[in-house]
């Protein structure tokens, strides 16, 4: 059972969630042509007159970069400005995820993204933990990431997640919690929503953005949070070999947050994660509004 927000944005208005409908012949529905983001928001447990928002910029600027993929000139700080009254107007009182998303909005037949009209909404979702906080099983699946020469990887576009579906329902029918997914190179890539780490002898190692990944902005989060906490930091390609020997494994998305993978096929993991651990306290920390050296990456929107 989904509890949405009562109020979304919809073709140019705030509108009950229930009223926010699309016809079935809408173009993006047909051709994955839509552009996504996700953000997380709580109730500040210090104040219970705001809510905060993590990284509410970047999450705009990177749904305006991507946007650009759909030929959509829709500028950050009007992607803000709905979000912020957007959530005044729900003012939610659990933790929830914020949906925005851009979209080819014609009634029509034909895949392009020329002469076309384009439309974005807003919606949200009460959201707790998407995956358990206790560390995950994956498999390596047999479906393959996408190429940057043949599919927009630095956009977060609707298209690329069939991947993402089929291998996260292959890993589930075979008793696994999530999928890890390789690139055409046979390197480990990202998971089916969120990117990846491990530890090896100390170091943080993730593979870069010349792997095919999503350019993650928690995975950002956690790169900079190591960095000032003196872990030593490494982007390149892994091997799959290396996931089976490493020290630490865990996954990074807005929806995951930081969560341990204590599992990969039939490798078990250490149960003892230092580095995961410490990077994951200090993460809830800085969304919690309780570090003041990362305060610009929060905003706080008054909601009464």
């Amino acid at each position: 059972m989904h509890n949405f927000l009562p109020i979304a944005y919809f073709r140019n208005q705030f509108v009950p969630f229930a009223e926010a409908n699309l016809s079935i012949a809408t173009h993006a529905l047909h051709y994955g042509t839509g552009a996504f983001g996700g953000l997380r928001g709580i109730p500040d447990p210090q104040n219970p007159d705001q809510i905060l928002l993590f990284r509410l910029d970047r999450h705009c600027r990177r749904l305006s970069s991507s946007a650009k993929f759909l030929h959509y000139d829709l500028p950050a700080d009007k992607i803000q400005g709905l979000i912020t009254e957007f959530v005044r107007q729900n003012k939610p009182q659990a933790s929830f995820y914020i949906r925005p998303l851009v979209y080819t909005s014609d009634l029509g037949i034909s895949p392009r993204l020329h002469n076309i009209e384009h439309d974005f909404f807003i919606y949200g979702i009460e959201l707790g933990d998407y995956l358990s906080p206790d560390g995950v099983t994956c498999r390596i699946s047999s479906w393959v990431r996408q190429e940057d020469r043949s599919f927009p990887l630095r956009g977060k576009i609707s298209g690329a997640y069939i991947t993402s579906s089929l291998a996260k329902t292959e890993a589930v029918a075979s008793g696994f919690d999530e999928a890890i997914l390789m690139n055409s190179q046979g390197k480990v890539c990202e998971a089916s929503g969120m990117n990846i780490f491990l530890v090896r002898d100390g170091q943080l190692i993730t593979p870069g953005f010349d792997q095919d990944i999503l350019e993650g902005i928690t995975r950002d989060s956690v790169l900079a949070i190591a960095r000032k906490l003196g872990i030593p930091v490494v982007e390149r390609a892994v091997d799959k070999s290396e996931l089976f020997i490493a020290d630490e494994v865990f996954l990074s998305g807005t929806a995951a947050k930081v969560t341990p993978i204590r599992q990969i096929e039939n490798y078990k993991l250490p149960s003892d994660r230092p580095i995961t651990e410490k990077l994951r306290h200090q993460l809830t920390a800085i969304t919690e509004n309780r570090d003041p050296a990362y305060q610009d990456w929060i905003t706080a929107i008054p909601i009464y």
